[in-house]
């Protein structure tokens, strides 16, 4: 077995439902403030995972070395009330819904292992911001405990691996945990203990270097933590998908009018179409009432060229003067409420798959945010000690 893949030593599955708050559904800091602030949200996996946002951490102007012993003591309450512990584990895991179907593998990844000719064995797929993986890193090495899994994709030949996995699920009959999320998704997880089975299970994983699907801040922070270790689902689908992350423009100041006449002086071409859709080289912008059609010029880069790339760097910094590492611009994944103080939304088509792993071929990273693959694994089910 390559030691880089590995069981989890001792880890906890949720007994019914994780509790508190859908952890999933929050990314932004002020809608983790809200959550936090509802009954029984301090008690909780969504206070264990942001200390420094609950409400007695506000009141009391705590940082996160101050915020995370209480953290920890509240997961020691969790665990103890909602979990049960496991021993030398994997876990099978399937997740089906509208937005697709994964099959794969929980299990503990050393998210800085190496070939022996040097390469990583796993690849970051996009840019990261330092002061996320460095807030991340500062929680997850405090509670010594990962409570949720990044997403991982071979970077070639993923078939054996949900073959194997497949087999897996059909021999062991009714999953050991079944649920569903806020979206209708359906998750189920089979706990593996140490044996032939999670022997093979295991190999099929190390057969392949791993892509990060989902979670490049997650994996970038498991290894700055110093664990040497990262609990992934490692999935080669069968039905991944990447959804749409657009961008928000907010706290610019800047209305419609003002786009348009910037972005037409910088030779680009606006027209108002209320009809259109983005697809890829073409964003739509929507700024109050105005929905404007932008075809993004044309790149002397290296192919492929992504859209986000593009928009950050031609319509934001060069055209609007706006720092894309700055607070004005903001992530926005499809299907998420759009913030009320944004001044526009600039809409982008998902990327294709192809153009993901051709970046990766050339030895180069995404723009951040660009993807979304659906389905991801639901925090809380299963947590791992690191």
């Amino acid at each position: 077995m390559n030691d880089w893949i590995r069981p989890i030593g001792r880890g906890w599955v949720v007994r019914e439902a994780v509790p508190g708050p859908d952890v999933d559904e929050f990314a932004e800091p002020d809608r983790v403030i809200a959550a936090l602030a509802a009954p029984g949200a301090a008690d909780s996996l969504l206070a264990v995972q942001h200390p420094a946002r609950t409400p007695a951490a506000l009141a009391r102007g705590l940082d996160l070395t101050a915020a995370v012993p209480v953290a920890r003591a509240v997961l020691e309450r969790l665990r103890k009330r909602f979990y049960r512990p496991v021993r030398e584990v994997v876990a099978p895991y399937r997740i089906e819904g509208p937005d697709g179907v994964a099959l794969g593998l929980l299990c503990l990844v050393d998210p800085a292992a190496v070939t022996d000719d040097g390469a990583a064995r796993v690849r970051h797929t996009e840019d990261v911001y330092p002061d996320v993986v460095a807030e991340r890193a500062a929680v997850l090495a405090g509670l010594g405990c990962a409570t949720s899994a990044a997403m991982l994709v071979p970077a070639s030949g993923g078939e054996p691996l949900t073959e194997q996995v497949e087999q897996a699920c059909a021999a062991l009959g009714l999953p050991d945990l079944s649920t569903s999320d806020a979206a209708g998704r359906r998750h189920d997880l089979w706990v593996v203990p140490a044996g032939p089975l999670q022997s093979r299970l295991l190999a099929a994983v190390a057969g392949a270097d791993l892509l990060v699907a989902d979670g490049n801040h997650r994996v970038a922070a498991a290894a700055a933590a110093g664990h040497g270790a990262l609990l992934a689902l490692v999935t080669a689908g069968p039905r991944l998908r990447i959804g749409a992350i657009h961008r928000v423009l907010t706290g610019t100041g800047l209305g419609p009018e003002d786009l348009v006449s910037r972005w037409c002086a910088a030779g680009l071409d606006v027209r108002y179409d209320e009809q259109a859709v983005p697809v890829t080289g073409e964003v739509v912008v929507r700024a109050g009432p105005a929905v404007l059609r932008v075809p993004l010029p044309e790149q002397d880069r290296p192919w492929p060229v992504i859209d986000h790339e593009v928009v950050e760097r031609v319509l934001f910094a060069d055209a609007l003067g706006v720092d894309p590492d700055g607070p004005c611009v903001q992530p926005l994944p499809a299907g998420r409420p759009l913030p009320p103080d944004a001044d526009a939304v600039v809409m982008l088509a998902p990327v294709r798959y192809s153009d993901v792993l051709a970046v990766h071929a050339a030895g180069r990273r995404m723009p951040r945010k660009a993807t979304y693959f659906t389905p991801k694994p639901r925090s809380g089910l299963l947590l791992a000690e690191l």
